[in-house]
């Protein structure tokens, strides 16, 4: 259900690689929201650094949405890089698991080739 990446790299450099990784495979970067700093600023106790980005490949997004609009709900994908002791986590939910909730088997060949592109792109930045 997840693909989950696990390196010794710096939290930092992680981040950046993941996002330089995502643009050389024509994937944009929505969003970027730190988690731990919205929870903290909203006064509760959460020492863990967490991210959350939204990234999307156009193409692929434009042939989903055109074939069911409703496929929307599961966009943009999601990749949380988050600290774990001493590791950085990469991990999001496979976008074959997600599309399977929508009963388009059309798109499974779509859905695979956006989870072998985010797997991709999330090794990159844990290399």
């Amino acid at each position: 259900m997840l693909i989950t990446i696990r390196t010794k790299k710096s939290l930092g450099e992680v981040r950046q690689r993941f996002e330089e990784a995502a643009s050389d495979r024509k994937f944009g970067v929505l969003g970027c929201h730190d988690v731990g700093e919205r929870l903290r600023a909203k006064g509760l106790a959460f020492e863990r650094k967490l991210y959350v980005y939204e990234v999307c490949n156009p193409g692929a997004a434009k042939k989903v949405l055109d074939t069911n609009v409703k496929i929307g709900s599961a966009l943009p994908c999601r990749v949380t890089i988050y600290t774990d002791g001493q590791e950085v986590v990469l991990e999001t939910i496979r976008p074959t698991v997600a599309l399977s909730m929508f009963n388009e088997p059309s798109l499974a060949g779509t859905a695979q080739e956006v989870e072998s592109a985010i797997e991709a792109i999330m090794k990159d930045a844990a290399k």
